[in-house]
């Protein structure tokens, strides 16, 4: 098989790309390890930055998104008993959707297929090879068979996980990483939300973050110990811990059937260069990103921009300019990315391993963030997204 550009996922990043690159007349093979339904049904990420979404719009993506999704213009800082709003539409003039990474993925494989895109499921790469020639390859498995998909370029966006980063020499990569001493048990409960926005809460407790999917589904977070098991957790011990955490006077959640439970653990992660050879890093790939910040869906979109824009000028006038500085580009959004995340992470959690001293100071920030117009414009920029680099 030959195409232009070999992609190695069908996540968003994946996704995106062959679109953006379908829209410049420029043809992609789209390898995903696993089953169409599987992909369509993994849970994750559910805020679309404000960028994001327009990008998702003009790509021919966002019609079901914006019948569907739900506008947020703020969201509410809940500590000590007490809400603060953080109002995007007033200090930036933006706002965020919700709309989740599942219903996004939906959306772009119709549009693929629908296109005639060539998206080939249950075809794991086993291997890159050739990446500082002229044309690399993806060996690939699928029906039993071992097939060769040859390119110009490759990009993997295969996760974390994936060949694609392997591929690289160790001695090639440098890599920064943080475990947090806490990971997430994430409910979705049939039961429609509590809150017309989202909630982030901090408690004496531990963290609490109360989102949702729908109108008619809620979505909520715990902070609990790293490798927590999810059968621990009962459904009454899940309500009765929410109560506890976003206690305040004369609001309340209200509970129903939690329909799916699991734990994240919180991490950060990030590999340079994300370019080497003709092979290309993008998304949970290059970095990862804990979800308090929700950029990780966000921060992928943003790397496949900039390399689309660049593939397209390589391909209609040879300019290399756009890929040589790819990996510089998509890490300063990368790195900025990492500060919000890690900000975000350690305002409203609970260290187990802090001072007395440390949760004071602790609470002294969340009052400033929520007094000063300063603060909160700067947590609403970065929040609702800075502007993509096209």
């Amino acid at each position: 098989m030959r195409t232009s550009v070999a992609i190695i996922g069908a996540g968003p990043a994946g996704l995106v790309l062959s679109q953006l690159l379908a829209r410049q007349g420029i043809d992609s093979v789209v390898l995903e390890s696993r089953s169409r339904a599987h992909v369509e049904q993994r849970q994750r990420a559910g805020i679309l930055e404000h960028g994001t979404a327009q990008l998702l719009r003009d790509s021919g993506a966002g019609h079901r998104m914006d019948q569907e999704s739900l506008v947020h213009n703020g969201i509410e800082l809940r500590f000590a008993g007490e809400g603060h709003r953080i109002d995007f539409a007033e200090l930036t003039g933006r706002s965020v959707l919700v709309y989740a990474q599942t219903e996004v993925v939906r959306d772009l494989i119709e549009l693929r297929l629908a296109a005639g895109g060539q998206l080939l499921f249950e075809a794991p790469a086993t291997e890159i090879t050739g990446i500082h020639s002229a044309e690399p390859a993806v060996r690939f498995r699928q029906d039993g068979a071992e097939h060769v998909l040859t390119a110009d370029v490759v990009v993997a966006a295969d996760g974390y996980h994936g060949i694609g980063r392997a591929s690289i020499p160790a001695d090639a990569l440098r890599t920064w990483e943080r475990d947090y001493p806490f990971a997430w048990l994430g409910v979705t409960a049939a039961v429609p939300p509590s809150t017309e926005e989202l909630i982030y809460c901090h408690s004496p407790r531990g963290f609490a973050l109360h989102s949702m999917r729908s109108l008619e589904t809620s979505r909520l977070y715990l902070q609990v110990p790293p490798g927590a098991d999810p059968s621990a957790w009962s459904d009454e011990r899940i309500w009765h811990e929410l109560d506890l955490r976003f206690a305040k006077s004369g609001w309340k959640l209200d509970s129903g059937p939690i329909v799916e439970q699991s734990v994240t653990p919180m991490r950060s992660f990030v590999a340079e260069p994300m370019r080497h050879g003709q092979l290309f890093l993008a998304g949970d790939a290059a970095h990862i990103v804990p979800p308090t910040g929700a950029k990780g869906l966000n921060l992928a979109v943003a790397d496949v921009t900039v390399l689309a824009d660049a593939l397209s000028r390589w391909y209609t006038s040879g300019d290399t300019a756009g890929l040589d500085s790819y990996s510089a580009t998509a890490l300063r959004r990368v790195w900025r990315a990492q500060h919000f995340s890690y900000f975000m992470t350690t305002l409203l959690h609970v260290d187990p391993t802090a001072d007395d001293y440390a949760r004071r100071l602790q609470l002294a920030h969340l009052d400033y963030v929520a007094s000063s117009h300063a603060a909160a414009t700067s947590l609403a920029e970065n929040y609702t997204g800075l502007p993509l680099a096209r």
